[in-house]
């Protein structure tokens, strides 16, 4: 490859990179708030909801609307 072939491939690859890490922080911000949500739920409302691979997913998905999204079907009898 020449040198602008190479600096163009670095390039794409430090693009990519960013775009990869963006994503990973929004979504380990949405974990951290919804999985803090159904914390204080479980803490205050006694709901004995468990934190498994599912409810951290969802919640980091769904963030704050993740983590009611959880307390519901909790609500309905569907235990995640």
């Amino acid at each position: 490859m020449s040198d602008p072939g190479l600096i163009l491939l670095f390039v794409v690859i430090i693009f990519g990179a960013f775009l990869i890490l963006r994503s990973l922080k929004n979504f380990a911000i949405n974990a951290i708030m919804g999985l803090l949500i159904l914390f204080l739920a479980n803490a205050v409302a006694g709901l004995g909801i468990g934190y498994s691979w599912l409810v951290v997913l969802i919640c980091g998905i769904g963030g704050i609307l993740g983590a009611f999204l959880v307390i519901l079907l909790h609500f309905l009898g569907f235990g995640i």
